[in-house]
């Protein structure tokens, strides 16, 4: 059993624009109302940077810039792990089509926008960090296999980590063999756990023997965590928002299972 601190968490999708707006949302009290995602302005980034930057890299760097001020650390001291399963599916679509063309011309800007940990060297470029840094991607599984890294460092470096989940919806004909609809980007701030920590999470790895994963009873909120390999974070985001006591499934791989028991002591207050 692994235990940790959650200190921040950034979120952005449809109807998911940040964590304090979606806290209501995802507790029940107020309705999921999909529809259009605001446009990431990753400030954090220096001004190049961002001009230059793809929509992958904002999603990503976005949450990441919001978990880390709620946490009220300085992120030069944290290290860093980014999961996602695709990573920059948009790049890659427009590399395949440069690709096609009688001259092939590829710029480098694009080029160097299309390895898999491109959203990691941009955050370590805005925040001049230097601690480690992970990139990682596991198919379906790869917010759970983020999670499992990121509190294994923290278990072991007793020190707090940066855990960034992302996938962007997959352009046609990609979307073909890999038919993700919708944008989700996920953070998290988790550390060791102090005597006032609003959200512990005990963490163990089990095999599956046929538990399935957990789900949500929102249709819509539903349809989105299985849209998205990062949405499969909705039911501990969900754990987290209703507050007490909860224990949420993450699959991992084929025959084994994350088993999360969370505490939250501060549960979200209703709408009026």
């Amino acid at each position: 059993m692994m235990k940790t601190a959650v200190q921040g968490i950034g979120l952005l999708a449809s109807g998911l624009a940040g964590w304090d707006a979606s806290r209501t949302v995802l507790a029940g009290f107020r309705p999921f109302r999909p529809g259009d995602t605001p446009d990431p302005e990753a400030l954090i980034l220096p001004p190049n940077e961002r001009r230059r930057s793809s929509d992958c890299v904002r999603w990503a760097v976005q949450v990441a810039e919001e978990a880390i001020a709620q946490s009220g650390l300085d992120p030069r001291d944290v290290p860093t792990v980014f999961a996602s399963s695709g990573g920059e599916m948009g790049v890659f679509d427009q590399l395949c089509r440069v690709l096609a063309t009688p001259d092939r011309h590829v710029s480098p800007t694009l080029f160097h926008q299309s390895v898999h940990n491109t959203a990691a060297g941009y955050w370590g470029i805005a925040t001049a960090g230097q601690q480690s840094s992970t990139a990682l991607s596991c198919y379906d599984d790869s917010f759970a296999a983020g999670l499992l890294e990121a509190i294994s460092i923290v278990c072991v470096e007793e020190r707090p980590v940066l855990l960034v989940s992302y996938d962007l919806a997959v352009p046609a004909p990609l979307n073909n063999a890999r038919p993700i609809t919708e944008g989700f980007a996920v953070a998290f701030v988790v550390a060791p756990p102090l005597d006032d920590s609003p959200v512990i999470v005990q963490m163990r790895l089990e095999k599956a023997n046929g538990r399935k994963s957990s789900s949500l009873p929102d249709p819509d909120l539903e349809r989105l965590r299985l849209d998205n390999p990062a949405a499969r974070s909705l039911p501990m985001l969900c754990a987290i928002a209703v507050g007490g006591s909860r224990t949420v499934g993450l699959d991992l791989l084929d025959c084994q299972q994350l088993i999360l028991n969370v505490e939250s002591c501060r549960p979200s207050a209703k709408a009026n």
